[in-house]
């Protein structure tokens, strides 16, 4: 073999090993899951005197929620001499019309409900949290983004684990107001009730580096400010004050027994919209703290768990630069020379990698209690919906190693409610009405055509292995095929139903 084969074949095999510590750091998830079931954050004890809480919701053109956001959050069961809120608008539409009439209509019954407009949206969401703390008058500050309903009590039965001095943040568990709406928001929910009920349940327990995740949470005022402040300079403004707050010294906790439920992205191109925020955030974040994480006195386990954390997002560009331009000249390299036959090193190594993963998203069920047969009939569509992602979180992967900066997108909400399994909100289904949909404006179909093209390339790869006779890559190839297949065909199927 030339030494251009042999980097071919290496650099395959490299990739391949790098997923697969993708996939082994996923499964250790659902191992230490098992030393960390029972854990729970100690029982606070109560403040003599209940803190002053400043409720922040911040929203930007969110008219099909705007009105349920200000009503939901005026019910929380708190002393109103102990309670400010603020809707924090950048809005540039009529949704900063329904905040001003329903603001004015809980002022005059002498709520303490603030609406906080700014006139541009610099800094996005991470300047609208800074520039309303201003005038926040609160030592904690809850957020809650504008399609979150917290339970009237959730604040009562949060705020003492802030007894301890040295806690900077309290994360609940999200559930999801319309998880049983369509297959793609029940496929989302299993996807956020493993990252919640598991991974952010085990890093707490373990006394690991995480993440508050830019709602459902509440910030002791001080750490905010010692931590560095809000800061714009990521799309994930959550992920980056978490890590400079622990860093400083602060202490978080999870809440898994607390939970407050939000609506998931209805259709395909506001949850790629959503996914490529959060992945390309993610990137960001990793690009700006890692250095950071490696040169503190933190022990090397959380070095390494941080390590992870901050870099998973780049799993999938990994995979997608593997296949599409490694995967065949590896095998056709080796086919030639008769040298290491797949068997030895691919398929373990594909194994690892995707059935770390698998296992992580089926316990995510497991650890709720949910049905365990139920969970594995559901593994299909979430193999399918994370290929589906794969173009979409690569591309903003690779944009943020390349120090591309783009605008906050918001993820648009359609408003959709319905009874949810443990009766968190009470409500009939409400459908998206005519007028719902007019108002609704979708998102493009961005990067569907591109997605394909890439599936026209895994097809001849496809039919490369057949002629080649590689049957056990055939299920692989194929499913990359069909995913990227069917997310073009959802991007753009979503854009046109709700655009007519």
């Amino acid at each position: 073999m030339s030494l251009f084969s042999v980097i071919i074949v290496v650099v395959h095999f490299l990739l391949l090993v790098i997923l697969s510590l993708f996939g082994l750091h996923r499964l250790s998830m659902v191992l230490r899951w098992f030393k960390y079931r029972k854990y729970k954050p100690a029982t606070p004890e109560n403040f003599d005197v209940l803190p002053k809480v400043t409720v922040q919701i911040p929203l930007y053109n969110e008219r099909l929620v705007a009105k349920r956001i200000v009503d939901s959050i005026v019910l929380l069961n708190y002393p109103s001499n102990r309670l400010q809120i603020q809707i924090v608008d950048d809005s540039n539409d009529d949704t900063s019309d329904l905040i001003a009439e329903r603001v004015k209509h809980y002022q005059q019954q002498g709520v303490n409900i603030e609406h906080v407009q700014r006139t541009n949206r610099q800094g996005f969401k991470a300047g609208a949290l800074k520039e309303a703390m201003n005038s926040a008058s609160g030592e904690f500050i809850a957020i809650f983004d504008a399609d979150f309903i917290p339970t009237p009590d959730t604040l009562l039965k949060s705020i003492n684990y802030f007894t301890k001095p040295d806690i900077a943040m309290v994360q609940l568990r999200w559930e999801h107001l319309n998880r049983r709406s369509s297959l793609l928001t029940k496929t989302q929910a299993i996807m956020l009730d493993a990252h919640f009920a598991l991974e952010q349940h085990v890093r707490c327990a373990s006394n690991m580096l995480f993440n508050f995740n830019g709602t459902a949470g509440i910030w002791r005022t001080s750490a905010i400010i010692d931590a560095g402040h809000w800061s714009a300079d990521t799309l994930t403004e959550d992920l980056d004050l978490s890590y400079r707050a622990q860093i400083a010294g602060w202490k978080m906790l999870y809440l898994n027994d607390i939970t407050c439920p939000g609506e998931l992205p209805a259709d395909m191109n506001a949850f790629k919209t959503q996914q490529y925020r959060w992945a390309k955030g993610g990137v960001q974040v990793m690009i700006k703290m890692l250095k950071t994480v490696w040169k503190t006195k933190l022990p090397f386990s959380k070095k390494v768990e941080s390590t992870f954390h901050l870099s998973n997002n780049l799993a999938y560009f990994v995979m997608l630069i593997d296949t599409l331009f490694f995967l065949v000249p590896s095998l056709y390299l080796r086919d030639k020379f008769d040298f290491i036959n797949i068997w030895w090193i691919d398929i373990p190594l594909l194994l690892m990698s995707s059935g770390g993963h698998i296992a992580y998203l089926y316990f995510g069920q497991i650890v709720l209690g949910r049905s365990k047969s139920r969970a594995f009939l559901k593994i299909p569509n979430l193999v399918m919906l994370s290929i589906q992602l794969a173009i979409n979180n690569s591309k903003a992967g690779f944009e943020a190693l390349l120090g591309r900066e783009s605008e906050f997108v918001r993820t648009p909400k359609t408003g959709e409610l319905q009874q949810s399994d443990k009766a968190v909100i009470t409500t009939e289904l409400n459908k998206p009405t005519a007028e719902t949909k007019r108002l609704y404006k979708p998102l493009a179909p961005k990067g569907a055509i591109f997605e394909f093209i890439i599936a026209v390339i895994y097809a001849l790869v496809l039919l490369w292995a057949i002629q080649h006779q590689h049957w056990f890559m055939l299920p692989f190839i194929a499913l990359l095929t069909l995913g990227f297949v069917m997310s073009a065909v959802n991007s753009f199927y979503s854009h046109y139903r709700l655009s007519k």
